[in-house]
């Protein structure tokens, strides 16, 4: 009888790209492909035509596909492409051993516990989180994703759950008076105000808009033009080159902001292993975070303050953190069959 390979087959599916590899037992990524999802009608198409290109065809594939849209369901509607299908479909037309779907951002958390000291920031506490222990990541960008990894012993070896959560959306509590005049102003027009709101790339518009608007009205005399239409990277990108004060101050808002959330996550979920920032926004700025008033609100956590001052805090700078998530999973999963 012939021998069939085994492929444990990741990607990483986006609104633009899908990106495609093929994870080893270690976790280590091979033959990584870049495919624009605009080029083919569905999901099933690409795949095809990577298996087609690496020649699996007659290979035992096992894969783990990262997406950004709930997998709860066997049918499938994509958010930011019009692909609709069937998990148990896709499984058979492909024919895979197994086939698992999971969420973009479960894929990113995943992958917390392997980076390397080049794929992540070290912005404040301990260089290392304690082995074993729970970590918390949260991520500033479209919206804020916010997962926990609890570890699991089996046997001799550690195991990751994943525990997803929709944490971004816990009301937002105000600490300073800056941060009550921008509630007020959030208020004018939001009938409820969540982390979310602040902790995004549309927070951080927000917390601008909030600023100048507060500005115009104090300094009503002074006829200074506001240009009110700042995207979050014109905001973010000013701040950091100092042309704008304005700018500077949202951006060092948003960084204080971000330290109170962190830090509420190390308390809830005693986060020793670290608290991991994840997401497009906070890459861009590292040093600025690392400067800012974070740490400082990240461990004001009164007579608890113990808990995130044991805390370490970093920014994940990996471009690509879901393909090595997927293999995390993946791997996990026909190992010992562990969810």
């Amino acid at each position: 009888m012939k021998y069939k390979r085994e492929i444990r087959l990741v990607a990483d599916i986006g609104g633009t790209n899908i990106r495609i590899a093929q994870a080893m037992n270690d976790n280590q990524l091979t033959h990584i492909e870049v495919f624009k999802c605009g080029n083919f009608a569905e999901l099933a198409d690409v795949l095809k035509v990577y298996i087609s290109q690496q020649q699996l065809q007659d290979c035992n594939l096992h894969a783990c596909l990262a997406i950004a849209c709930p997998t709860d369901d066997d049918l499938i509607s994509m958010t930011n492409l019009p692909w609709t299908f069937s998990q148990t479909k896709l499984k058979v037309d492909l024919g895979l051993n197994s086939l698992h779907f999971i969420n973009d951002y479960k894929a990113i958390a995943m992958s917390v516990p392997y980076l390397t000291d080049d794929q992540k920031f070290h912005i404040r506490g301990p260089l290392r989180g304690r082995k074993k222990s729970t970590i918390s990541i949260c991520g500033p960008g479209t919206g804020l994703g916010v997962a926990t990894l609890t570890p699991v012993q089996i046997s001799d070896k550690t195991f990751w759950h994943c525990i997803d959560s929709e944490g971004g959306h816990c009301d937002f509590a105000p600490v300073s008076e800056l941060e009550l005049v921008i509630f007020d102003y959030l208020s004018e027009f939001k009938p409820r105000i969540s982390y979310e709101q602040l902790l995004s790339g549309y927070g951080l518009e927000q917390i601008y808009s909030a600023i100048i608007n507060y500005y115009s009205k104090t300094n009503s005399e002074q006829s200074i033009l506001f240009d009110r239409r700042l995207t979050a990277a014109d905001i973010s990108s000013n701040a950091i080159s100092g042309s704008c004060p304005f700018c500077r101050i949202a951006l060092q808002q948003f960084c204080m902001v971000l330290g109170s959330f962190a830090g509420n996550l190390a308390l809830l979920n005693s986060s020793f292993g670290g608290v991991y920032i994840a997401g497009g926004i906070v890459p861009r700025f590292t040093e600025f975070l690392k400067l800012s008033e974070f740490s400082a609100r990240f461990t004001a956590k009164g007579r608890l303050s113990h808990i995130p001052e044991q805390t370490p805090v970093f920014v994940i700078t990996e471009s690509q953190p879901g393909l090595l998530g997927a293999a995390v999973f993946l791997n996990q999963l026909l190992a010992n069959q562990y969810v």
